[in-house]
């Protein structure tokens, strides 16, 4: 399956600063960064499940927000990118 993951993190206290390391270390161990805060992810349901868990046990659910959107197969494949930015090796292996 392929997801979409979007955070905003609180960053005005220290701690909150330590969770957007740590959220985005998660991420980084499932997908690849296309934009600061945005990830794509290719995946199984369980590996879906395991990256939900590690996210919501990391966030402050006060004042954090981490939206993951699933998209249709071949989405990524698709995309359009318009910029410097490279498209993300999503067929090949992730490395860690």
């Amino acid at each position: 399956m392929e997801l979409l993951v979007t955070y905003d993190v609180e960053t005005v206290t220290p701690e909150g600063a330590a969770r957007l390391r740590r959220v985005a270390k998660i991420c980084e161990g499932y997908g690849h960064r296309v934009q600061k805060s945005v990830f794509e992810v290719t995946c199984t349901a369980i590996t879906r499940q395991q990256l939900e868990a590690a996210l919501a046990s990391t966030i402050n659910a006060a004042s954090d927000s981490i939206r993951i959107y699933r998209l249709d197969a071949g989405t990524f494949a698709a995309a359009q990118h318009l910029g410097a930015a490279p498209a993300a090796p999503h067929g090949g292996a992730l490395i860690l």
